[in-house]
This record gives C-alpha cells, sequence and structure tokens, in this order.
C-alpha cells in the first residue's frame, strides 16, 4: 500500500546534524586541554572575525512522496441495442428496456421506421431514442430484438438492423429474439444456423425441426431467443447475467421482487362481487413522469388484448411522459379531456415518482372520489395504493402494496398475497406482479377463460382453478 504523504515528509534537520555534532565538541575539548596556563606561553594568532555580512542559506532538497496515480475511470457502460418497429410487442420491449437499465446498460432504443414515435402491437405509443441509420456505425455488446406482428416483419425489413445484427453475430458478440422475432426475423437472416432455437408457439413450425426447442428459455453460445411476453423476465435476466454476472442479475431479481414471486399466493380475494359488465368495459390509466413502465405496457396491452377499451391520460403538461428507467409513452389524452368520460375502472400504475405525481393532481382525485362514491371498480399496483390511503379511500378494504408503502398504511388490513381483490378494488404488490394483477383484472371483467385465452396468448403460466 503507497504511504501517505506525511509518511514520507523528511523529517526537519536539527541544527547540527548527529554526527557533525558529536565530531564538533569532542574536538573542542581536545584543543581545551592542549593549552597551557603559563603566561609566558605565546599567544595565538586573534581569531578571525565571524562576518555579519548574511550567508545564503541553501535549503536541502525535498525528498517528494511519489505522485499518486490518476483514480481510474470507471469501465464504459455495457451498449445494448433494443430495436423496435410498428407492432412491436410492447411488453417485451420495455421490460427488455427496463431490467437492462436497472442492471446499468447503456440502453439505445431504435425505431426502424422514418419516425421516433411507434404504435406497438397494443397499441401503445412509444418513442424510440434514435432512428437506426443512426446506430449502424456503432458496436454493441448486446442486439436484443423483442417480438410481437407486423413488429418482427418490421425488423426484418431493415437493411440497417440486418447489417447490425449480422456484425454482431459474426463477431462472436451477444444477440437475443423473443417471441416472433426467432422465427421471423433472424432466421431469414440466416442467423439460426446450427443454434438451438425457442420461439412462440405459434411459429415453432417455421424453425428447422432438428433445432427447434420448445422450452421458455434457450442460450446456444451468443444466441438466447425465448417465447413470449410471459417469459420475458426469464429471457432478460439471463442476458442480465451473460452481460454483468450472476451476482448483478440475483440484485435485479432482487430489486423487482422477482426472486420472492413464488412465495406467496398469487390471489386473494374478499367481499367477492361481480364486476360482469354488459358492455365493453371502459378502463382509465392515468399517467405521469416517474411512473414504472412495465406497469403501464402490461395493464394496457392484457386489458386490449382482453378487448377492454383503455385510455391513457397524461397528468402533465403533454401528452408524452418519461418513465422510470427512460421510456418514453405518449398517452391517448390529457386527464382534463378523459375526465369528461365515466370509466368502468380506474387503475394506477406504480413508480415512486410517478405516484407523488398522480398524486397532486386535482383532476385525478376528484374522479377518484367520484369512482368510489359511484360504487365502481379501482385499482393500484406497487405504490400507487398510497395514493388511494391518503384520499381515504381504503377504509375497511385489505390490500397490498409495494413492501416499503405497506408500513405508509396505517389502519389498513395488508395481505401477503401477491394480488388481493376486496369487493370492487384491486391491488398488487410490485413490478413483478403486474402480470398477475392484470389478468386478475381480466377474469373478473370477462371470466376465467377470457383470462386464461390471454395468458396462453403471453405464454403465461397461469393457474387451471
Amino acid at each position: 500500500m503507497m504511504k501517505s504523504l506525511s509518511s514520507l515528509r523528511p523529517a526537519p534537520a536539527s541544527k547540527f546534524p548527529t554526527a557533525i555534532s558529536a565530531t564538533f565538541h569532542h574536538s573542542t575539548l581536545s584543543i581545551s586541554a592542549a593549552i597551557p596556563n603559563s603566561a609566558t606561553q605565546e599567544k595565538p594568532p586573534p581569531l578571525k572575525q565571524r562576518s555579519t555580512k548574511p550567508r545564503k542559506i541553501i535549503s536541502p532538497t525535498p525528498i517528494l512522496a511519489p505522485a499518486s496515480p490518476p483514480p481510474s475511470s470507471p469501465p464504459p457502460k455495457k451498449k445494448v441495442l433494443v430495436p423496435i418497429g410498428l407492432g412491436t410487442e410492447e411488453m417485451e420491449a420495455v421490460i427488455m428496456i427496463d431490467v437492462f437499465r436497472r442492471a446499468g446498460a447503456a440502453v439505445t432504443v431504435a425505431s426502424v421506421e422514418e419516425h421516433l414515435v411507434v404504435e406497438a402491437s397494443g397499441g401503445t405509443k412509444l418513442v424510440a431514442d434514435a432512428l437506426i441509420s443512426a446506430c449502424s456505425d456503432e458496436t454493441y455488446d448486446l442486439v436484443a430484438l423483442p417480438g410481437g406482428m407486423p413488429g418482427s416483419a418490421r425488423l426484418r425489413d431493415s437493411k440497417t438492423l440486418q447489417d447490425i445484427t449480422k456484425r454482431q453475430a459474426d463477431a462472436k458478440r451477444l444477440y437475443a429474439a423473443i417471441c416472433a422475432a426467432p422465427a421471423i426475423t433472424l432466421l431469414p437472416w440466416g442467423l439460426l444456423k446450427r443454434k438451438q432455437t425457442t420461439c412462440h408457439p405459434a411459429f415453432m413450425d417455421k424453425l428447422s425441426s432438428f433445432w427447434a426447442v420448445k422450452s421458455n428459455l434457450q442460450v446456444s453460445g451468443e444466441l438466447t431467443t425465448s417465447r413470449g411476453p410471459g417469459t420475458c423476465f426469464e429471457f432478460s435476466i439471463s442476458l442480465v447475467e451473460q452481460l454483468f454476472g450472476e451476482v448483478v442479475a440475483k440484485e435485479i431479481c432482487e430489486s423487482m421482487l422477482l426472486s420472492v414471486a413464488d412465495e406467496n399466493s398469487r390471489r386473494e380475494e374478499f367481499n367477492e362481487v361481480s364486476w360482469s359488465l354488459d358492455h365493453a368495459p371502459q378502463v382509465l390509466l392515468p399517467v405521469a413522469n416517474g411512473c414504472e413502465e412495465i406497469q403501464v405496457v402490461t395493464i394496457i396491452d392484457i386489458l386490449r388484448r382482453a378487448k377492454a377499451n383503455v385510455v391513457v391520460a397524461s397528468v402533465e403538461k403533454s401528452l408524452q411522459i418519461l418513465a422510470s428507467r427512460g421510456t418514453k409513452i405518449v398517452a391517448d389524452k390529457t386527464i382534463s379531456a378523459a375526465s369528461d368520460s365515466v370509466y368502468d375502472l380506474i387503475v394506477l400504475p406504480g413508480g415512486e415518482l410517478g405516484s407523488e405525481r398522480l398524486q397532486k393532481s386535482r383532476i385525478l382525485k376528484k374522479m377518484l372520489k367520484e369512482q368510489k362514491s359511484g360504487g365502481r371498480f379501482l385499482g393500484a399496483i406497487c405504490s400507487s395504493p398510497e395514493i388511494l390511503h391518503r384520499q381515504g379511500l381504503l377504509k375497511d378494504k385489505r390490500v397490498t402494496a409495494l413492501p416499503s408503502v405497506i408500513s405508509k398504511l396505517d389502519d389498513v388490513a395488508v395481505s401477503a398475497a401477491r394480488v388481493v381483490i376486496d369487493g370492487n378494488l384491486i391491488t398488487a404488490k410490485g413490478v413483478a406482479n403486474a402480470t398477475d394483477f392484470a389478468l386478475a383484472i381480466v377474469s373478473k371483467l370477462f371470466g376465467q377463460a377470457r383470462a386464461r385465452s390471454v395468458a396462453e396468448g403471453l405464454v403465461y403460466d397461469y393457474p387451471k382453478q
């Protein structure tokens, strides 16, 4: 270990260094002893007077401590490319973006269209960071393709993306695809040769029967493939482990509550009432800067798959919001414009900053109180149950929420289940439970058969009971 500067400074020199001082005193004593006391002795010559003119003192050359080496700069971030196009599956794209950014990757979301705003397969409007043409000269540690139709075909038809991905494969760097993308995008590019591959069940017949694998996740060298939105967390965590190692992957699982997802019951219901309607359910999803993007897009995607009419309303001054991990989403309306209608269900996404901003919307708070007094349905996930609590809308209700929020819910009965339904209220814990939360809403509004059908399309393990 390098010594401190103080330990390396020279000790201050004494007026006479030790060796010189001892010699000087010894010779003086010898001279004194040799002088006789006889008066007749010849006097020694007078001593020469010391000049009073100041002499130039030469300071000793200081011993400098060796300079500390400059602090080492942090290693460059891992660079990840996530391309999107018209009809890209929004859950897959956003789960990947969110998980990779949580792990510390520099993620570029690139549009293969001529514009940055891309409408995904479920109607969610995502805003890319760049056009794919701006990425052609970059080198990436990972290129990860989301699926969806016609999104996978739009990716396939991008010559620039094809060139980027082929360079990636040729250089033995990581590349990945999920859902329809392995069969619709990578196969025509010749990037599945001698690679065991999986994909969405609807596209398995397009893969070589010899190399096709019916598994949720398949890692074959530098290629990783997976099946659909319901397997995208597993897919994304696997890629994080390949990029950053097992420790980081485990930390991400813990922070997203993925590691404890199976410890508690999936769903509990109290004071059961019917949610069935004689019309297509009208659902309002308010959003704000800082909302958790996985929760936002999962609720939108799943409820729209089930044929609910979902309106995404921004409480910000603009329709575009910046979610908690940097995903840019364009809402359908402002909350002011949305307040003119009556909704069967208002469901609040989480995200700490997003919940704070939703809480500040007077229009939304008024709508929530009217929703409760009208006997209509309310939903909240992650940190957003606290919004309902502050409005006094959780009285005599059993709920669940993010563990850090539960302690703030005074005088509220809390359940350990992932999803809790109490009468006209449904709540859920966090991002890992967003799919269960949305499917539980589908089962209440449309029935178990519809929820099971949607789960099958997601390739998500849904309970049979």
